[in-house]
C-alpha cells in the first residue's frame, strides 16, 4: 500500500516532490508521531498538490473525491446561507470559498502551515476570504457551540490516530442539530495495493487490519507519513457512540467519459469498485 491509500491529496510517488529514501511498515504509532509526520509531510508536498491538481478542485469548488462528485450536485451540507460551517483539514480553502460564496460563513483549520499559504494567496487572487488556523482536529481552537456544520473532503480523519478524540471534538463544537460530513478514502480499498492498473484489483491483505500505514525515514529514523484505516463499521459506530444519526452513506461511482488518473484512482478501477465513501449525520 503506498501513502494515496487513504487520502486523493496524499504523496504519491508519481508526483511527490524528491524526498530522502524510507521505508514502509505497518505498525501502531502514537498521535504525536502521526501529527508530527503529516504536517511537515503536506508542507513539503502543498505545492505540487496545488499545482497537479488546483484547476480540478477549483478556487472556489467543492469536489468530494477523485470522482468528481461536486456539492451542488450531493447537496450533503443542505441550505448553507447564514450558516456558521467549519472545513477540517481545509487546505487551501477551496471547499470553504464555495460555501462562502453560496452565503455561508465558513472557517478553515489544517496542520501544513504550506496549505494555509496557499489559501491566502488563492483568497487575494478570487476576492473570496476564508478565516484559517494552524491546527490540528484533535484539539479544534474554537469554543463549544460554534457552528452550524462541520465538514471535511478528503481532509485530516484519516490521519488522526485518535479519531474518537476528533469526532468528539466536532461534536463540542457544533450546535444541537448540527451537519457533519466528510469524505474518505472507502475503507475496502485497504484490501487491495494502491495501484491504479490492474494490478490494483487483486485483494492482497485483510480489510480488517487496522495497524497503520508508516513511512521511516530511512536515514534519521524519523516517522515522515502515517495513515489510519478503519472499517465502515469503525466509522458507524464511532459517529453513532459520539451522539450522531447516520442520515447519508454515499460511495460515488466513476463518470464514463472521466479519465483523469490521481494516486491510486483511476477509471481502471473506479468502474469496478468504490474508492471514495461520503458520511453524512446529524447532531442529537
Amino acid at each position: 500500500m503506498s501513502s494515496t491509500a487513504g487520502n486523493p491529496a496524499a504523496p504519491d510517488s508519481r508526483h511527490h516532490p524528491p524526498l530522502p529514501p524510507v521505508r514502509v511498515e505497518r505498525r501502531p504509532v502514537t498521535e504525536t508521531e502521526s501529527r508530527r509526520a503529516n504536517g511537515p509531510d503536506w508542507d513539503r508536498y502543498a505545492d505540487e498538490y496545488q499545482a497537479t491538481h488546483g484547476e480540478f478542485l477549483g478556487d472556489v469548488g467543492f469536489v468530494w473525491g477523485p470522482e468528481g462528485l461536486r456539492e451542488d450536485e450531493a447537496r450533503i451540507l443542505g441550505d448553507l446561507a447564514g450558516r456558521d460551517v467549519l472545513e477540517v483539514g481545509s487546505g487551501a480553502g477551496q471547499c470553504s470559498r464555495w460555501v462562502r460564496a453560496q452565503g455561508g460563513r465558513s472557517f478553515g483549520i489544517d496542520l501544513s502551515h504550506r496549505q494555509l499559504q496557499h489559501s491566502r494567496r488563492i483568497d487575494h487572487d478570487t476576492g473570496v476570504a476564508v478565516p484559517s488556523v494552524l491546527g490540528t482536529a484533535t484539539a479544534l481552537p474554537f469554543a463549544d457551540g460554534s457552528f452550524d456544520v462541520v465538514f471535511s473532503s478528503f481532509g485530516a480523519l484519516q490521519f488522526v490516530r485518535d479519531l474518537d478524540v476528533a469526532v468528539a471534538e466536532v461534536a463540542r463544537v457544533l450546535r444541537p442539530g448540527g451537519r457533519f460530513a466528510f469524505s474518505i478514502t472507502h475503507p475496502t480499498r485497504w484490501m487491495f495495493p494502491d495501484d491504479p492498473g490492474e494490478a490494483g484489483l487483486v485483494a492482497s491483505q485483510s480489510y480488517w487490519d487496522r495497524t497503520p500505514y508508516v513511512e521511516v525515514d530511512d536515514e534519521s529514523g524519523e516517522v515522515s507519513y502515517v495513515e489510519h484505516h478503519r472499517t465502515l463499521g469503525d466509522w458507524v459506530g464511532l459517529l453513532a457512540g459520539t451522539g450522531f444519526v447516520l442520515t447519508t452513506l454515499l460511495e460515488p461511482e466513476w463518470p464514463a467519459d472521466h479519465d483523469r488518473v490521481w494516486g491510486g484512482w483511476s477509471a481502471v478501477r473506479g468502474r469496478l469498485t468504490p474508492g471514495t465513501a461520503i458520511f453524512g449525520a446529524d447532531l442529537r
